[in-house]
């Protein structure tokens, strides 16, 4: 279809949907061409609908054009499944309504794009929850959990999503609007009523025709998803309409609303944390551990492990045993006592059968979350290990019946070896679901051969040990091919005729499951020719694309709740604004793909825009994208030899700006807040609807560094960034007054600049020369750490600085650095004693802190100094440097504002004793812009801990 086509199509859908939402340029669609899998299929539109109406008319559009459909959730498919040529219709922009939750009944009506956590927080308020637990649980929907049949970590105790759906609302290929129970099929129309009374009893009499195979061939083992679950619909099954539907991968009807059953939380739980020398011994335990009834039996090996702890610091993963391999065990019941008592006995049972290399029962709720945080974010750790190598689904999903499944492991992993090939493998060991990312070469034509030789063999491999190609995430793209390895051409024509009583047309997900696509097209992976760029890029083999390919779709930027990534995302809700979003947008450009512009491409810079330049994703992301220098590289290229937005050059060369306004700062204050502050800041690009900082005399910054001025030897250096200097002298006064108490005495460097503002306006070659100029001044052979009050210019000079300039200097000053959290935390004498503190503190950690200086935050050190109650805003606090100053920014800035800063804000009582802490300038200055009327203002940490600073009566 040709883009006047497509703009046909949104035509007509205008005209049959009134207010439908239709994207059908490459910006819009490029980021749907994804999911979480190995492919790439671009798609000509896509639809927002807000309700089974709108569904109903893009059906109908597209049936009348000859258009394919695909329904996407959050888009989190390993398998392909959420990829067409055709229209997708993303049901989780504005279908995520929670209808109806009945505590009694214990169900839950919900539209077809909730997201798991969504209702699970809602149930949760009744002592409910829904049963599966996919790894995915803060993006993934409902509709692709029905979708692909989901399981979870829990899956020992509730099983499949197909267990626990009541009813399923859904439009068939030609408009049909029907309800789906444990009874068959109804109308919701009652003009329809006729026509879907027609199409169950076509399905009836499909099943009668193919008992057989449908008996013996399907629901043999507890995670068997490969295919249609036809054996729903046996007579005595009870012709189950609803469960049938479940797993169809989107094939045959459009699900747009479910009624699912809900259970009860367990008041107690144990988590036993059990070690092995690999992941076969920690198979062999399983059939014994599961006798004792675990509510989960989850497995992974030590890759994901020394992953995490390499890019999140060896404090990311606390409490698990010695070993190679690990099974997480947890029980649960009425009474935390005996739930640890059980937890106990079954170590000690285990221990006796001598496989474990260490096991204990893991008390801590903190250590809990650690270690379920590293599980569930196997996937995307798995993709991007410590040595740099790549690994990717493809058979990341067979399953075998629980007592199999360390034979099949053996010979499994003796299939890769025969093959040169590496698996890490994870999963979901107590129902014998094996999730493995395999180092497969899908960029040559060798490769790709290699890979499907491999799969072909893995599939006979499965099915020899009675198990099946999926276990939960379905066939997709990956293994439709491959079923006619499992079953029977007799049950694969069954499974060809139910799809064609509902979608005759074949429109729906066309290429998964009936007439699949071959498993090695379409493939998104690509090897381009590497672009020259100003950062490095160390840790990539490919230098910037390498960096950008790092995104493979898991979609954890996504998440509404934990965490700080992605803002942009949970302030708009839209794909193209999540780090994902924008991570394919950029593979699109450098593929020549739906981007055609390069460097210079609209589409990719509007989709940049509201990045945040926040760094968050750098760490929430499990394979480590870090979308705000890949958006510095591409402002850079983007701008070369070009004119810049105003705010570039207001904002980005603030740091050369403001040592010229020290030699005058009482009258330029005065200037900037008379009359001519809202023509001054629309001439520079910035917002009038935020007051403008006021700018710091020279003598001030002298005056407080010489009242600091110890006189004893110097420790450390204290580095004083161009905000402190410009903005809140007395920060550097009180962070050597607060060194010098902690046994570290400083000197102060100042006159330098990390070259932050230029690097996040995309001004690189200025950022290098300042940044030059730093690191010639600071690599003075003496070696003393350097301390830095601003949490965004330590991370520039701890992060960009050594891969901006690409030298050895670069990366011995950049060893150096800490943020004053850090030196508290490393430098300071063991006797230190902080003066007298509040026992309340709101708290607003600085993103680039939180990123960058992953195991040293300012929470932890507060609660080591003895601070009873902390309420850290978390998230970002939505200025973000130049961000928020910008006129075009100051809408996303506030809504960021609002999803965590704001309210803590809000709950302040006036005239309180609370204080707030944030080290970030920008952080300081939002809080101000929102709670100063208040007489709200932040402390910076070196103001709370500051010795000479007055305390009574301290001001929140």
């Amino acid at each position: 279809m040709t883009t006047a086509s497509g703009e046909r199509l949104a035509a007509r859908l205008a005209e049959l949907a009134p207010g439908l939402r239709v994207a059908t340029g490459p910006g819009a669609t490029g980021p749907y061409a994804y999911d979480a899998s190995n492919y790439r299929v671009l798609p000509r539109a896509v639809a927002f609908p807000r309700s089974a109406d709108d569904v109903r008319a893009v059906l109908r559009a597209c049936r009348e054009a000859g258009v394919p459909v695909t329904a996407r959730g959050g888009g989190t498919s390993m398998a392909g499944n959420a990829v067409g040529p055709g229209v997708v219709l993303d049901l989780s922009r504005y279908m995520n309504r929670i209808l109806d939750i009945d505590p009694v009944a214990r169900t839950a009506r919900v539209e077809a794009g909730v997201v798991l956590d969504a209702l699970r927080d809602a149930a949760a308020e009744h002592g409910l929850t829904f049963g599966p637990d996919p790894s995915s649980h803060s993006r993934c929907t409902l509709g692709g959990m029905i979708g692909n049949d989901a399981c979870g970590n829990r899956s020992v105790r509730h099983g499949r999503t197909s267990g626990h759906i009541e009813a399923l609302e859904i439009v068939t290929a030609e408009g049909l609007h029907a309800v789906a129970d444990h009874a068959g099929l109804r109308a919701v129309d009652p003009a329809d009523a006729e026509r879907v009374a027609r199409l169950e009893a076509e399905v009836r009499r499909l099943i009668a025709a193919g008992l057989a195979p449908i008996r013996t061939e399907l629901g043999r083992i507890p995670r068997q998803v490969s295919g249609y679950p036809l054996h729903r619909l046996l007579p005595e099954n009870g012709f189950d309409m609803a469960r049938a539907l479940v797993g169809t991968e989107g094939t045959c009807a459009v699900v747009t609303a479910a009624t699912v059953r809900l259970v009860a939380t367990a008041p107690a739980s144990a988590l036993l944390a059990l070690g092995y020398d690999d992941v076969v011994d920690a198979a062999e335990d399983v059939p014994e551990i599961l006798l004792r009834s675990p509510t989960a039996v989850e497995g992974m090996d030590e890759a994901i492990v020394a992953t995490m702890r390499a890019r999140r610091g060896p404090g990311s993963v606390t409490g698990l045993p010695e070993g190679r391999a690990w099974l997480y065990v947890e029980l649960d019941g009425d009474d935390e006592a005996a739930v640890t008592a059980r937890a106990a006995e079954l170590l000690d049972a285990l221990e006796a059968r001598g496989r474990t290399t260490g096991g204990r029962v893991v008390a801590s709720s903190a250590e809990r979350r650690s270690l379920w945080r590293v599980r569930e974010d196997g996937a995307g750790l798995a993709a991007r290990l410590v040595d740099g190598g790549e690994s990717w689904p493809g058979w990341e999903d067979a399953a075998v019946a629980p007592g199999d499944l360390a034979a099949y492991l053996r010979d499994f992993r003796a299939l890769l070896a025969s093959h040169a090939l590496t698996g890490v493998l994870y999963g979901h060991f107590g129902a014998g679901c094996v999730h493995v990312r395999i180092d497969f070469d899908l960029a040559t034509d060798a490769g790709r051969t290699a890979t499907r030789r491999f799969l072909e063999a893995a599939a006979e491999l499965v099915v020899a040990h009675g198990g099946t190609l999926s276990g939960e995430h379905g066939d997709g793209r990956a293994r439709g091919e491959l079923l006619e390895v499992m079953y029977s051409p007799r049950l694969i024509r069954a499974f060809a005729a139910f799809k064609a009583v509902f979608d005759p047309q074949g429109l729906l997900n066309p290429g998964v499951v009936v007439a699949p696509a071959r498993l090695d097209a379409d493939l998104a992976l690509h090897r381009i020719r590497p672009v020259g760029t100003e950062f490095s890029f160390p840790h990539d083999e490919d230098g910037f694309a390498g960096a950008v390919r790092r995104c493979v779709g898991v979609g954890r930027c996504r998440g509404e709740t934990g965490g700080v990534m992605c803002p942009s995302y949970r302030a708009t809700g839209e794909e193209l604004h999540s780090t994902r979003g924008r991570a394919r947008l950029l593979q699109e450009m450098l593929r020549g793909g739906a981007v055609q512009d390069g460097w210079r491409a609209t589409e990719v810079r509007d989709a940049l825009d509201l990045c945040l330049s926040c760094k968050a994703c750098a760490a929430d992301c499990p394979v480590g994208v870090d979308m705000a220098t890949y958006k510095a590289e591409f402002l850079h290229r983007h701008y070369r030899r070009r004119l810049r937005p105003r705010s570039h050059y207001a904002l980005g060369w603030l740091p050369l700006t403001s040592v010229l306004f020290a030699h005058a700062a009482r009258p330029l204050n005065a200037l900037l807040r008379g009359p001519l502050r809202k023509p001054l800041a629309r001439l520079g690009g910035v917002t009038t609807r935020r007051a403008i900082p006021a700018f710091a005399s020279r003598r001030a910054l002298r005056e407080e560094l010489r009242s600091a001025q110890s006189g004893e030897p110097a420790r450390a250096v204290l580095f004083v960034d161009s905000f402190t200097r410009a903005f809140r002298p007395q920060v550097a006064g009180a962070a050597m007054r607060v060194l010098q108490a902690a046994g570290t005495p400083c000197t102060a460097r100042s006159g330098l600049c990390c070259g932050l503002t230029w690097v996040s306006t995309g001004q690189l070659s200025m950022a290098r020369r300042v940044m030059a100029r730093t690191v010639a001044h600071l690599d003075d052979g003496g070696g003393l750490p350097v301390v830095v009050a601003e949490p965004s210019c330590a991370a520039t000079l701890k992060r960009d600085l050594p891969e901006l300039l690409g030298s050895e200097a670069a990366r011995r000053v950049a060893a150096r650095v800490h943020t004053l959290t850090g030196a508290l935390t490393d430098l300071a004498a063991p006797e230190w004693t902080p003066p007298p503190l509040p026992d309340h503190v709101v708290l607003q950690t600085h993103c680039h802190e939180y990123a960058t200086f992953t195991g040293r935050r300012p929470l932890d050190l507060l609660r080591r100094l003895g601070i009873g109650r902390i309420d850290e805003a978390e998230g970002c606090c939505g200025l973000a440097g130049n961000f928020g100053f910008e006129e075009q920014h100051y809408g996303t800035s506030m809504a960021v504002a609002g999803l965590a800063l704001a309210p803590r804000l809000g709950d302040l009582q006036d005239g309180g004793d609370t204080v707030v802490v944030a080290d970030g300038f920008s952080c300081a200055t939002q809080i101000g812009h929102l709670a100063g009327d208040r007489g709200v203002r932040a402390l910076h940490l070196a103001e709370l801990l500051d010795p000479a600073a007055d305390r009574p009566g301290e001001t929140s």
